[in-house]
């Protein structure tokens, strides 16, 4: 009922011939529940306010009054035939007599499942324990739970939730929702298989990637931390945590999950904690080996970088390297650009033009993008022909004020077998800036292979 929008989206969604169960939200009012009828869902969660504060405050029903509106919505959803799942709102708020009341009431009126939200955020494990166990002990139909994040305890209490015997819990991707959100589905997924032992049908390998989709389509940028999904997730720059990782994975990580299991990979990351384990594999990566001593400058080089504040990529590794080995041994650039153009306008779709010298041989592309950087960034990986180097991370930066700006772009790019490295460039212009530190990422990890 929020808008046709709305309604026309859950119809094309319960009309795709998904392998899934459809499920509507309508308050207990008929006319929400017919526009459910209306799209074709398999099952209509209908909801009320149970709580004295939002009963009395927004609603301004008695209990009585609540209580037969739950059981009308009830009986009408069961009488047409659809599976209901029903929610006492701000249940954890409600007084816990009324609220055994009302959820028996659901389940004598034939509802199917019960729902048990924490609607403001405000509950804590050990009481959800006791308040799922005492509803478990009344009630004999499945108990489903929909946990808020107002104080980041949506999914520990969703997980005390199941091992208080509740069968279903709401989980959002990247814990998207109301005000601060609400329980995550990778962290509560992977909490119910890797600490509880628990089987769910989600397929864990595509945690990452389904995250990365709707950060994406949403526009809502999910922190490096995040657990299990985020950027960080497996990354190690501290040294000790480094050699430990390089050595045994689980001297560091949790071991019961693992990056692959999530479709995520160990990254290990350079900076002014990096130890030398790790950057003496980086470099070897690279085809270069320093001796100890000279490991050693290499080290005092980077750890000076780290200290005024700036991030260290691979492109620095590998020149400090150079510079302190005297070594040219990495070869030519695998790309030398040439020349680049862009057009863009407000009438114009953003088109860029690049000429480069790829291994040896000049070759000139063209493509469009969303706006001048991306166009020319498309442009420079169409030129690699059939491999297959993916952006996956993109920072830009204003150096100086001024429109005129000095603007320091950092990239990383990957390969089809996941080698990653990055590499940054300074330019005033922004695109110029972006297309040679993309060159400069992609010249160190392919400089070998195109």
């Amino acid at each position: 009922m929020s808008s046709e929008g709305e309604k026309l989206s859950v119809k094309k969604i319960a009309d795709a011939g998904l392998n899934t169960k459809v499920c509507g939200l309508a308050r207990v009012i008929l006319s929400d529940i017919d526009t459910c009828f209306d799209c074709d869902v398999d099952m209509i969660h209908t909801f009320v306010s149970t709580s004295d504060v939002q009963r009395i405050s927004t609603i301004k029903k008695s209990r009585d009054e609540v209580y037969k509106m739950a059981i009308d919505a009830v009986e009408y959803i069961k009488d047409h035939g659809v599976k209901c799942m029903f929610s006492a709102m701000d249940a954890t708020r409600t007084d816990i007599d009324y609220l055994l009341k009302i959820y028996k009431g659901v389940e004598s009126a034939h509802c199917d499942i019960i729902n048990v939200p924490d609607t403001v955020g405000v509950i804590v494990p050990s009481a959800m324990i006791k308040l799922i166990d005492e509803i478990a002990s009344n009630v004999k139909i499945p108990i489903d739970v929909h946990c808020h994040n107002d104080f980041g305890l949506a999914v520990a209490n969703s997980l005390a939730a199941v091992e208080a015997g509740a069968s279903q819990v709401q989980v959002t991707i990247n814990g998207l929702g109301e005000r601060a959100g609400n329980a995550d589905l990778a962290e509560t997924v992977m909490g119910l298989h890797s600490l509880y032992g628990a089987k769910t049908n989600i397929k864990m390998q595509y945690l990452v990637e389904t995250s990365h989709l709707v950060e994406r389509l949403t526009k809502v940028r999910m922190p490096p931390t995040m657990p299990i999904v985020g950027e960080n997730a497996f990354a190690h720059e501290s040294g000790i945590h480094t050699h430990g990782v390089l050595v045994r994975s689980d001297t560091f990580e949790p071991g019961v999950m693992t990056p692959e299991m999530v479709g995520h990979r160990r990254r290990i990351v350079l900076g002014k904690h990096a130890g030398k384990h790790a950057v003496k594999q980086s470099l070897e990566f690279a085809g270069l080996h320093p001796a100890d001593e000279q490991l050693n400058d290499i080290m005092k080089r980077l750890k000076d970088i780290g200290d005024k504040g700036k991030r260290v990529t691979d492109a620095d590794l590998y020149a400090i390297a150079e510079s302190i080995m005297g070594s040219t041994s990495k070869g030519e650039q695998a790309i030398v650009l040439k020349e680049v153009s862009v057009m863009t306008g407000n009438i114009i779709t953003p088109t860029a033009t690049v000429k480069a010298i790829v291994n040896g041989e000049e070759r000139l592309g063209a493509h469009i993008g969303v706006g001048p950087v991306d166009a020319a960034l498309n442009t420079v990986t169409s030129l690699l022909g059939d491999y297959n180097v993916k952006l996956r991370d993109f920072r830009i930066e204003a150096i100086t004020g001024g429109s005129d700006a000095l603007a320091e772009v950092i990239i990383g790019v990957e390969d089809e077998k996941g080698r990653a490295v990055s590499a940054r460039a300074t330019n005033e212009d922004i695109v110029m800036a972006s297309v040679e530190a993309l060159v400069a990422a992609i010249n160190q990890l392919l400089r070998d292979k195109i």
